[in-house]
């Protein structure tokens, strides 16, 4: 068998995320609510559950799957959070965090501008992940990043002792 395979999958690129969500299926209608999700495929399994799904947001490929504890396949909501954040780049930040809190996500962190150059927000989805929402504003460069750095730290700390 000399079959050639693509190794060039549209929408796949390097690292593509794989959510564990309670309720895949719902989590598919929430993505295409809250950051215009295009449903690229979903596989059921013998029990309905979903054993393979993914939806395209932007120019990248989520994939998701079921909970399925017998698999050790839990999501952040039965592991009670997640350390993990994805990250999400889109052209206007401030009406993607107003359309995800819209459909039924939870605001983390208000959209503001940092001092990395973006205007940033975090939601978190109903099935516990966290989405970081950007928009980049400004370029610097690192020396300008580390000093706005320093000073938004040497602030934040001021203002948490007051």
């Amino acid at each position: 068998m000399n079959a050639t395979v693509e190794t060039d999958t549209p929408c796949m690129r390097s690292i593509t995320p794989h959510l564990i969500c309670a309720g895949a299926s719902d989590a598919i209608d929430f993505y295409k609510k809250a950051f215009d999700a295009e449903e690229m495929m979903r596989m059921p399994g013998p029990d309905g559950r979903l054993m393979h799904a993914a939806v395209k947001i932007g120019d990248s490929m989520v994939m998701l799957v079921d909970e399925m504890p017998e698999w050790g396949a839990l999501g952040p909501k039965a592991l009670k959070g997640s350390p993990v954040t994805i990250h999400l780049m889109v052209d206007n930040v401030d009406a993607v965090f107003a359309q995800a809190v819209a459909a039924g996500a939870t605001v983390k962190m208000l959209v503001a501008d940092m001092f990395w150059g973006d205007r940033y927000g975090q939601v978190i989805d109903p099935f516990g992940h966290v989405w970081s929402i950007a928009t980049h504003v400004r370029d610097m460069t690192q020396e300008e990043m580390m000093a706005a750095g320093r000073e938004a730290m040497a602030k934040g700390c001021a203002e948490a002792t007051a």
